[in-house]
């Protein structure tokens, strides 16, 4: 057994046969064996399907020299080896004679090991590690994207819709976001519930909680479909986490908890927990741990330049260091739950990732940092239950609250310096990582924007 794979990579137990199948009753022509870079981009070698069978027993050789992240040219042969289990066709490809499916892959040395910058393989060691400690990893991240119209064929950032939070009076919308439902249905997602966001043309679609790896895969399908159901209607569906100013950003808010690898059991709840909240002493530990270690990985959760001008004071994003219920200025929230369904759906939710990170990353420098938090028995903070966007500055300092990153550059240097979000990315993730961010901090600061135009060029 390879050393990052963990027990519960086969979900379904999808055969060989299965997938052959399924192909042939699907008129499938090509299959996307697919993976991502280092950014969380979707990338895939197509195949005919009458090589799957020998792809699914052999693998698929490619030269990963010009990928992101991947190898230098001199030593670029690698395979993907498919996860049967994340087989699907792609539903908007069914009306025609070329029928696609996809099947994500890992990505292999040409020594047999897994690749160490491949960003699924990055989970998966994480996973590991937790399932060494007795845990299994849930996640359910809350993904928002904003629908924009194009004008004369450009890209703007138009929003399709003038509605606002939970509004059903655009017609249009309801039926792209239920076209949306049926292609992540179709694709094996288990949507929960779709609405309209605050701000125009902004909406969300939230789909099943499970084990990180199936939703990490699932939050990337999710893009995927997304754009292309937007592209049926002539649209475009972007993650950008603050494409419009002065209107709240995009979040990917990410629920989590740790269950007993035997039982299943929900060891973030606790019936006799001291505090109000249901929490078990590993789930205290495990936000501590994030609370820790949240500078550190802040380039990873909000990865762009863009990102950081969501989190900001004002616009319902998170800003300060801090753990609450009630309170949706906290870094860390944990939500209400009835009594019934304590047991199961206790949690806690970490506000500052976008959906412009790469999920694989994100959810295993998460993993990473509350399971430190959890080895070491670290204790949070008193929660802090008032708005903290209402505090003084000498209210804040009297509390000792701090805050997140300010900037990409900001985050970098943090990340450079904490261990253990660098050993969970591994090096060669984080060296390719950061290579990237600092190419694109650089890019900003030279770039003069439209906004100095303005500002500085009749004034002086």
């Amino acid at each position: 057994m390879a050393h990052h794979d963990y027990a519960y990579k086969k979900r379904t137990g999808m055969t060989k046969e299965d997938v052959l199948k399924k192909c042939e009753e699907a008129h499938v022509a090509y299959v996307n064996m697919q993976f991502v870079d280092v950014l969380g981009m979707v990338k895939a070698l197509t195949i005919p399907v009458h090589k799957l069978s020998e792809a699914i027993d052999r693998n698929v050789w490619f030269d990963g020299s010009s990928v992101e992240g991947f190898m230098r040219i001199q030593e670029s042969d690698m395979y993907l080896k498919p996860d049967l289990d994340t087989f699907a066709v792609l539903p908007w490809t069914k009306d025609r004679k070329d029928v696609i499916a996809r099947i994500i892959c890992d990505v292999y040395l040409p020594s047999g090991e897994p690749f160490p910058g491949d960003p699924r393989g990055v989970l998966k060691r994480q996973l590991k590690k937790a399932e060494e400690m007795g845990f299994k990893f849930n996640t359910g991240p809350e993904l928002e994207f904003f629908l924009f119209k194009k004008e004369n064929g450009d890209l703007k950032a138009l929003p399709n819709d003038k509605a606002g939070y939970f509004d059903q009076t655009n017609d249009l919308a309801i039926e792209i976001r239920n076209d949306m439902g049926f292609a992540l249905d179709e694709m094996g997602i288990e949507v929960e519930a779709l609405h309209h966001e605050c701000s125009h043309g902004q909406h969300e679609i939230d789909f099943k909680y499970g084990d990180a790896l199936t939703v990490a895969d699932n939050a990337i399908t999710f893009k995927t479909v997304l754009k292309a159901i937007a592209a049926k209607y002539g649209l475009h569906a972007t993650f950008m986490a603050k494409p419009i100013t002065g209107v709240n950003g995009t979040g990917m808010h990410v629920h989590q908890s740790l269950a007993s690898l035997q039982t299943g059991e929900n060891l973030f709840y606790d019936s006799d927990a001291r505090n109000q909240y249901g929490l078990s002493k590993t789930a205290l530990s495990f936000m501590a741990g994030q609370l820790q270690h949240i500078r550190g990985f802040n380039a990873i959760t909000n990865p762009t330049v863009n990102s950081y001008k969501r989190l900001v004071v004002g616009y319902e994003a998170p800003v300060y260091i801090a753990w609450a219920r009630k309170n949706r200025s906290a870094l860390i929230r944990v939500p209400m739950v009835t009594p019934s369904t304590a047991p199961h759906a206790t949690r806690c939710e970490l506000r500052c990732p976008d959906p412009m990170a790469n999920p694989y990353l994100a959810f295993a420098v998460m993993l990473a940092t509350g399971l430190e938090g959890v080895k070491k028995g670290l204790m949070p903070p008193a929660p802090v239950e008032e708005d903290i966007y209402e505090f003084t500055g000498d209210r804040i300092a009297e509390l000792g609250i701090e805050s997140l990153n300010e900037n990409l550059m900001m985050s970098l240097k943090k990340l450079e310096k904490d261990e253990i979000v660098r050993e969970a990315l591994g090096e060669h993730v984080y060296q390719a990582f950061r290579r990237v961010k600092i190419d694109e901090w650089d890019r900003y600061r030279m770039t003069v924007s439209q906004w100095e135009i303005q500002e500085y060029l009749g004034s002086y």
